[in-house]
């Protein structure tokens, strides 16, 4: 596949050395909107854009790629408020588009457990739960994508909860992300559910960034002939 990489940070970096393993091409880096014009000529005969860029940055870049025809798969976080304008924009240029807060595998199959296990503590007492989310001091949105996709899993399932919020809060309404930037940490999520008697933990930790740009790669390769708006449930087959 001719592949274009949109925002070439350190994501853009592990999809391009994943991407060559697998026998792709990369025939563009883009990393200013000014290159967008630049490469024009060559993103837009690309097969597909994967798009690690800038929350202020990316609807732009999407709605560019559907206006062309390119598939895009995106990995920013940080646009959740476009979403829905997104997703009209996509069915109206007939284009396609690959969304995934994280496209690390494990982190998909958590996403999966933690809504099993909401549903589970949705009939029980005395436990009240809250999510803490880490990364590295690079990454400028809080809370993370991954611990909105968490928070909106559990609050599916537990009917007295209504709303997350990037804070401490003792409201039994509100899910709280607690939200830290330390050091070079790739992505830590916790699900944790405490009572008076005992503590239930949900887990996940990244080791590197090589997990994510795989599930990446994979995506661009799954949305080939595809139109429509995909997700790593259809990746994955699980919903």
């Amino acid at each position: 596949m001719k592949i274009v990489i949109s925002g070439y940070g350190r994501m853009g970096k592990e999809v391009e050395a994943i991407a060559l393993k697998r026998a792709h091409q990369i025939v563009a880096k883009i990393d200013r909107t000014e290159e967008w014009e630049q490469f024009e000529g060559v993103w837009q005969q690309a097969d597909v854009v994967i798009d690690f860029s800038q929350p202020e940055v990316v609807v732009e870049n999407m709605k560019r790629c559907f206006r062309s025809g390119v598939p895009i798969v995106s990995g920013t976080t940080g646009w959740d408020a476009a979403f829905d304008e997104v997703k009209r924009f996509c069915a109206e240029q007939s284009g396609t588009l690959f969304y995934a807060p994280n496209f690390s595998i494990g982190v998909n199959i958590f996403f999966k457990v933690n809504r099993q296990l909401a549903k589970l503590m949705a009939g029980v007492e005395g436990y009240s739960v809250q999510i803490d989310e880490t990364h590295h001091i690079h990454k400028l949105d809080a809370p993370s994508g991954t611990a909105i996709q968490l928070a909106e899993g559990i609050i599916g399932q537990i009917p007295d909860i209504q709303r997350w919020v990037n804070k401490a809060s003792d409201s039994p309404s509100e899910l709280s992300i607690l939200s830290k930037r330390e050091g070079e940490v790739t992505g830590t999520h916790e699900v944790v559910y405490d009572s008076e008697v005992d503590t239930i933990t949900l887990k996940h930790e990244a080791k590197n960034r090589s997990g994510f740009a795989l599930g990446a790669v994979l995506a661009a390769e799954f949305v080939k002939g595809k139109k429509g708006v995909f997700t790593m449930g259809n990746l994955l087959g699980i919903s």
